[in-house]
């Protein structure tokens, strides 16, 4: 009974955020800008809740792209995260960036960032070719136009990249509902980001208490 080693854990990978900033969301229309955030929060709030080595990466953000989300401030706020900041589009040819990465001794990758075709490409396929395993979470990144973002993804596929979700990635963290340590805060986490099925838990919860 033993589940298979290409599931996701809390120990065994890294998430990298890249450039989630105002200038390139600005751009951004292969997803709703109200989606995208819910879903950045959702693994934001996964990455802490499991204590996920996770890296904070922005391209030029005081003279052009701005500051990050506040889904991801309200997580890793910049006070106590180091945000590493690039001129290189490529996350990976960047040396503080590199480093900050591979530092972690993780061989699975979490990718999730804007835009697909250009910020996400660059470091999974770089990340592949040294022999990493580079899991992309498909609907927290973006482009612009559904069909940069569906071209990027599918090259990326084509190569090895394993897509993922914003909430598969929570709940394939979680994994067991007995996990009680981590049970209330996984659940409040969607309740409050969650869509439909954060209501469905909120309606469960409430319920249950009348039952």
């Amino acid at each position: 009974m033993k589940p298979s080693l290409e599931l996701l854990s809390p120990s065994n990978h890294a998430l990298v955020l890249i450039d989630f900033e105002g200038q390139m969301a600005f751009a951004t229309k292969s997803i709703t800008m109200e989606e995208l955030r819910n879903n950045v929060a959702v693994i934001c709030g996964a990455s802490k809740i499991f204590n996920v080595p996770t890296i904070v990466t922005t391209v030029a953000e005081e003279s052009f792209s701005g500051p990050v989300f506040p889904e991801i401030e309200t997580y890793y706020p910049q006070a106590s995260t180091d945000y590493i900041d690039r001129t290189s589009m490529n996350t990976w040819e960047d040396e503080a960036a590199y480093q900050a990465i591979t530092g972690t001794g993780k061989k699975k990758l979490v990718l999730a960032g804007l835009w697909t075709g250009v910020c996400i490409v660059g470091p999974a396929l770089s990340a592949l070719a040294e022999g990493y395993e580079v899991y992309v979470i498909a609907d927290a990144c973006g482009d612009v136009s559904q069909e940069a973002h569906e071209r990027a993804m599918q090259r990326m596929i084509h190569m090895g990249v394993k897509p993922i979700t914003a909430v598969q990635y929570l709940l394939e963290l979680q994994r067991d509902w007995a996990r009680q340590e981590t049970y209330v805060a996984v659940t409040d986490l969607m309740k409050k980001h969650g869509g439909s099925y954060g209501l469905g838990i909120h309606y469960a919860h409430n319920m249950l208490k009348h039952g």
